[in-house]
């Protein structure tokens, strides 16, 4: 069976405040992060930080994105200014300072390499 050409994802994920990768780019594929946007659904400010990690020669190497973002209650933020190439097996990172309160919707185009 043939590989399709172009696959467009949601992801939707309520952050965790342990770093935890909500979408890796899958083996023959190149994933386009198009948008990444955080709502905060309490009534207080929360922070929220977005990674990009690759592992190089079975070292993982972090870097953030966005790093302790505040999103004031009853609010969103964009976690992107732009598209983000993930390389197959990047892996796109998310944390946040509450548990059950920034929720976040990613939209992916996976590219057959």
């Amino acid at each position: 069976m043939a590989l399709a050409l172009n696959v467009f994802k949601t992801i939707t994920v309520v952050a965790p405040t342990s770093p935890v990768g909500i979408y890796t780019a899958p083996v023959g594929y190149t994933g386009v992060i198009l948008l990444a946007q955080a709502s905060n659904v309490d009534t207080v400010s929360h922070d929220v930080t977005l990674s990009h990690e690759r592992s190089t020669a079975g070292v993982a190497v972090t870097t953030r994105l966005t790093k302790s973002y505040p999103i004031s209650a009853n609010d969103s933020a964009s976690l992107l200014t732009g598209k983000l190439v993930l390389q197959s097996n990047d892996v796109l990172v998310l944390s946040a300072s509450s548990a059950s309160n920034i929720e976040v919707v990613v939209s992916v185009l996976e590219t057959l390499n």
